[in-house]
């Protein structure tokens, strides 16, 4: 089960985001200690820019493969200048972006068969993983509030993220995972849309 972190960790985890990609620009390595002691539970965790209301990279780590704090530099550079949808972030683009951290529960696989499946999403906290043939993609719990999706449409959505069809998730063989996330933000810090898990 994922620990709850407080507003002032989730403050520290969003300025530690912000200095590792102005760190790149400058050439400098992150000096980051403190939150190197504070944050080494590992942690799966995604780091979205936006600028102007506008997606500008989201890249993450789904599982808990590393320290969170290392997980979060990694993330939030990789999202600035790694994410194939976008260009690599400017310099002078640093001051207009905003920065959100979504830090993941481990993700459960949901048992349910066929449309059953729908019935285990649960809109505004659960985030989706679909896998098949290969293929796998994630949308974060928020995804599907911000474009007022239902359990279908999110978990479709889910599916063409991963370049799959819509209806792959039906396929006997398709593996749908959720999870849950504390979520902080720049803008309207603190937002948490976290279910505990047994």
């Amino acid at each position: 089960m994922l620990k709850m972190l407080t507003q002032t960790q989730g403050n520290k985890l969003l300025e530690l985001a912000r200095k590792s990609i102005a760190y790149s620009f400058s050439g400098k390595p992150v000096d980051y200690e403190q939150e190197k002691q504070n944050f080494k539970e590992a942690s799966g965790v995604f780091v979205t820019l936006t600028e102007n209301n506008e997606l500008r990279g989201c890249i993450g780590f789904p599982y808990p493969c590393k320290p969170l704090a290392q997980a979060i530099i990694e993330a939030a550079r990789a999202a600035a200048f790694e994410d194939p949808r976008f260009r690599p972030l400017e310099e002078k683009e640093l001051d207009k972006i905003k920065i959100e951290i979504s830090i993941l529960t481990q993700p459960q696989e949901i048992r349910a068969k066929g449309r059953d499946i729908l019935k285990e999403i649960n809109i505004g906290k659960d985030g989706l993983i679909v896998q098949f043939s290969g293929f796998s993609g994630l949308l974060l719990p928020q995804v599907a509030l911000e474009h007022k999706w239902n359990a279908l449409q999110f978990i479709e959505a889910t599916c063409q993220k991963a370049g799959l069809p819509s209806h792959a998730w039906l396929h006997p063989q398709a593996h749908i995972f959720k999870f849950q996330a504390q979520i902080f933000s720049e803008e309207g810090s603190g937002k948490k849309r976290l279910r505990k898990t047994d």
